[in-house]
C-alpha cells in the first residue's frame, strides 16, 4: 500500500520549488513593468489580465517541461531560474516590438494585452521545447 506514495516526498520538492519560482517570477516581472499589473487586475483592466496570464502560462511551460526533464531537484532549480531569465527577455521584445505598450496596457487596449500576452506564449512554447533533451 505505502508504495502508491513514495514518489510524494519528490512531487512535493519539485510543487514547492515550482511555487516558489513562480513567486520569484511574478516579484521580478511586475517589478520591471512600469505599471501595476495587480492594481490593474483588480480595477478590471482585461489588457492587463491577458498579458499578465500570458506571461505566466509563458513561464509555465518551461517549468512542467523542466520538472518533467530533470534529473534531480537541483537540476530542476537550474532550468527554473534559466526559466525566469527567457521569460524576462520575452517582456523585453514584446516592449521593443510595440512601442508605448505599457501605457496602451494601463490604458486598457486589447490588443496590447494580446500582443504581450502572445509573445510571452510563444517565447514559453519555445523554450519548453527547448528543455527537452
Amino acid at each position: 500500500m505505502f508504495g502508491y506514495v513514495v514518489g510524494l516526498p519528490a512531487f512535493a520538492s519539485y510543487f514547492a520549488v515550482g511555487l516558489f519560482a513562480y513567486t520569484v517570477f511574478a516579484s521580478v516581472y511586475t517589478r520591471l513593468t512600469p505599471h501595476d499589473e495587480i492594481g490593474l487586475i483588480r480595477s478590471g483592466n482585461l489588457s492587463a489580465t491577458i498579458a499578465f496570464l500570458g506571461a505566466l502560462v509563458g513561464f509555465g511551460l518551461p517549468m512542467a517541461s523542466a520538472a518533467a526533464n530533470s534529473v534531480n531537484i537541483v537540476d530542476f532549480i537550474i532550468w527554473s531560474a534559466i526559466g525566469i531569465v527567457v521569460q524576462i527577455l520575452a517582456f523585453y521584445i514584446a516592449r521593443a516590438s510595440l512601442p508605448g505598450i505599457h501605457d496602451k496596457i494601463s490604458r486598457g487596449e486589447m490588443s496590447a494585452g494580446v500582443w504581450g500576452g502572445g509573445i510571452a506564449l510563444i517565447i514559453g512554447i519555445l523554450n519548453a521545447a527547448c528543455m527537452t533533451y
